[in-house]
C-alpha cells in the first residue's frame, strides 16, 4: 500500500526569512532579515522521516508544503509564531515544494 500525502489546502500563513547584505553609512557591510509572508499546508513529519531525522542528529517537527516560485531557498522560517530552521527542501513537482522543518531553540 502507498502513502498518499493529504492535498495541501495553503490555509496557513508562513513567513520566510532570508538575509540580504547592506551597507551603512560608512560601508561597513552587515546582515539585514528579509521577510516574506505566504500561505501554506502544514502536515506531520511522517514516522520514518522523523527517526531517519533524529538517528541523523535533526529533530524535524513539521512539513510546511508552499509553492515552488514562492520559495527561494531561505533557510529559516516562522510559523505561528515560533522560528524554526529549514533541515530539508523537496519539490514534489513542478509546482510545490516541502520544507522539514525543526523548532530553532530559544525561539519562543
Amino acid at each position: 500500500m502507498t502513502a498518499v500525502m493529504p492535498v495541501a489546502t495553503y490555509d496557513h500563513e508562513l513567513t520566510l526569512i532570508g538575509q540580504t547584505i547592506q551597507e551603512d553609512e560608512i560601508g561597513n557591510q552587515k546582515p539585514v532579515e528579509t521577510r516574506t509572508t505566504i500561505l501554506c499546508s502544514v502536515h506531520s513529519v511522517a514516522r520514518n522521516e522523523f527517526y531517519s531525522g533524529a538517528a541523523a542528529g535533526l529533530k524535524p517537527e513539521l512539513v510546511l508544503t508552499v509553492h515552488a516560485y514562492e520559495y527561494n531557498d531561505e533557510q529559516i522560517v516562522e510559523f505561528e509564531g515560533k522560528r524554526y530552521k529549514v533541515i530539508r527542501a523537496y519539490r514534489t513537482d513542478t509546482e510545490e515544494i516541502e520544507l522539514t522543518v525543526e523548532r530553532v531553540v530559544g525561539s519562543g
